[in-house]
């Protein structure tokens, strides 16, 4: 009789088992960790669930096309800007540009950030590269928090339509950008003209009014009033001085006109008459005459004919001299002979005076009627000339408010960071060296993380009776 094993010797003595069917409370709590049958089940399970996790993971990479990444940064500068001029005999224009980030309830970043993926901007970049704008894609935009950092992201197919995509969109967002401030300068503008016409039909209304009041009396503005009230004082003051010189002159007439029992008229012709030589020699022949006559008349009677022809002879002397002083303006009943006992410097020194005191007469009567003319000029000229000096007024205030609003309007056109603040390109965009997806590493790391996750679940299936009888075991310990 052949020796039979001893394991197979009780494994024919142990009692057959009995196929028990599976149980709600075996599929939650589990087996023995020790059971083997359940194996094959977590084998399966396993195996499906690696065929799950790497099957589209292998179909990802092997059917994706690849995705290329070109990068670009913009900054916006935080500081403001400011410029004055200041304008001869108008006033002072100013600008000034805020900074972008002075006010909390606007955000130029993110303003800025929807205008890159605006699709008007989005249009104008894909034309820049002949596609449409599906085909070009949209940007991937991120601001960085506390700065005035905007990154963008585009994709393409080539390293080179990647970055080619981000410089089209960089041009279109500038020329947009560029739009935008012309459209706001334009509104600026279109909305100052009609203020800017109606300054300027004031300042042409007062400039009529001024032309007019000109013309109508001949003030060309106040300060010709102003210089002709000065000349007229000026015109009074001197009168008042001539008058004084003339006082003076005449008097000193009048004491040597007393003085040489002569008036100042009878002075001149008498020196008139001295300085002539043909009227001497007639007055020598009349002082001749005379003493002829007288020597006659002591030696002969009245009728004797000497005397007879002396005094023929003196007559004739005597009307001689008259003719003379009449030809040279004198009556014919003055002749005198000033002698050289100082008569004649008296009589000199009477005409040059009567001569000074004549001519300041005459410049006093002509000052005095100029002065009366002046003087009734400016009280006429006096109300328009304050009236004119109001319109003057009005004027320069309406010609400076218009001024100011032309230099407000040009200076505006320089400020042109106002609403749209400025922006600068702070790295060009860049050219990609590898694909941006798909991603292989990645991939891979995440199919072995979620491999590793199925397993780990998988081994704590195999032994979750054993942690729930341990978890019991503890609650009833205590």
């Amino acid at each position: 009789m052949p020796l039979i094993p001893s394991f197979l010797l009780a494994e024919s003595l142990r009692p057959p088992r009995r196929r028990t069917r599976p149980s709600l409370r075996r599929a939650l709590v589990g087996g023995s960790a020790t059971d083997r049958s359940r194996l094959p089940r977590y084998v399966w399970i396993a195996a499906l669930g690696v065929a799950g996790i790497w099957a589209p993971i292998t179909g990802y990479l092997k059917t994706a096309a690849p995705s290329y990444s070109s990068h670009m940064s913009l900054i916006l500068p935080g500081s403001g800007a400011s410029a004055s001029v200041n304008l001869a005999d108008i006033g002072q224009a100013s600008s000034y540009a805020n900074s972008a980030f002075s006010s909390n309830a606007i955000s130029p970043t993110e303003t800025y950030k929807r205008l890159l993926a605006a699709d008007r901007v989005l249009r104008d970049a894909a034309r820049r590269l002949g596609t449409s704008a599906p085909a070009f894609g949209k940007p991937q935009v991120e601001l960085v928090d506390q700065t005035a950092f905007i990154h963008i992201k585009m994709t393409g197919p080539s390293p080179e339509a990647a970055q080619l995509r981000n410089a089209a969109l960089l041009e279109a967002f500038f020329a947009e950008i560029d739009r935008l401030r012309g459209d706001e300068l334009d509104n600026r503008q279109e909305g100052g003209l009609a203020a800017m016409s109606e300054y300027q039909g004031s300042v042409a209304a007062t400039r009529a009014k001024i032309d007019a009041l000109q013309q109508e009396t001949g003030l060309r503005s106040v300060e010709q009033f102003n210089r002709d009230v000065l000349e007229t004082e000026a015109l009074s003051a001197r009168i008042e001085k001539l008058r004084a010189e003339h006082a003076r002159k005449a008097a000193s007439v009048t004491a040597l006109e007393t003085k040489l029992g002569t008036e100042a008229a009878s002075a001149a012709v008498i020196l008139r008459l001295n300085n002539d030589a043909t009227y001497l020699a007639a007055l020598e022949a009349v002082a001749q005459s005379a003493a002829d006559l007288a020597e006659m008349r002591s030696r002969y009677g009245l009728r004797h004919p000497d005397v007879v022809k002396a005094q023929a002879a003196l007559g004739a002397a005597q009307s001689s001299a008259r003719r003379r002083a009449e030809m040279l303006g004198a009556p014919g009943t003055v002749l005198e002979r000033a002698l050289g006992n100082g008569r004649g410097a008296l009589l000199t020194e009477l005409v040059r005076h009567e001569a000074d005191r004549a001519g300041l007469a005459a410049e006093l009567a002509k000052l005095e009627a100029q002065y009366q003319l002046q003087s009734d000029r400016l009280d006429r000229l006096a109300p328009l000339a304050a009236r004119l000096e109001d319109l003057q007024r009005d004027f320069s205030v309406a010609e400076a408010v218009f001024a100011s609003a032309i230099a407000r309007s040009q200076s505006s056109k320089t400020d042109i960071f106002a609403s749209y603040p400025l922006v600068q390109v702070l790295e060009d965009p860049t050219r990609p060296d590898g694909p941006s997806s798909p991603r292989k590493k990645l991939a891979i790391a995440a199919g072995v993380a979620a491999s590793l996750l199925l397993l780990m679940a998988l081994a704590m299936g195999w032994l979750r009776r054993t942690f729930i009888e341990s978890l019991l075991a503890k609650g009833q310990g205590k």
